[in-house]
C-alpha cells in the first residue's frame, strides 16, 4: 500500500489520471470512426428514406449529373458540427496526452 491507501484509491488518484488523455483520445477517434461509417448504415439500415443516416442524405445530394455545391457544402458543414464539437470538448485531454509523451531538448 502507498500511504496507507487501499488498491481503489491509487486507481482513482493515480492510474486514472494518467489514463484519461489516452482514453479521451481513444474516444475522440472511435466517434469519428462509428461516425462517418457510412458502410455499415447502409447494409443494416437499408435505403428507405425514413431510416438514412446524415452521411447517406450527404452522399444522395450530389447525384449523377453533379449538382448543386452550394447546398452540398452547406449541407457537409452542419453534418461536420457534431464531431467537431466532439473534438473541441477533448481536446484539451488530447493535447495533455501529446504533451506528456514529449521530451525536452537541451
Amino acid at each position: 500500500q502507498v500511504d496507507g491507501a487501499n488498491d481503489f484509491k491509487i486507481f482513482r488518484r493515480i492510474i486514472l489520471p494518467l489514463s484519461f488523455p489516452a482514453l479521451a483520445s481513444f474516444a475522440i477517434f472511435q466517434f469519428l470512426w462509428v461516425w462517418n461509417d457510412l458502410l455499415v448504415a447502409m447494409v443494416f439500415l437499408g435505403t428507405a428514406p425514413d431510416k438514412a443516416v446524415l452521411t447517406y442524405k450527404l452522399n444522395s445530394l450530389l447525384g449523377s449529373r453533379g449538382g448543386n455545391w452550394e447546398i452540398l457544402t452547406a449541407s457537409a458543414f452542419i453534418t461536420i458540427i457534431v464531431p467537431l464539437a466532439v473534438f473541441f470538448s477533448l481536446q484539451r485531454y488530447f493535447v495533455r496526452g501529446l504533451l506528456a509523451g514529449s521530451v525536452k531538448g537541451g
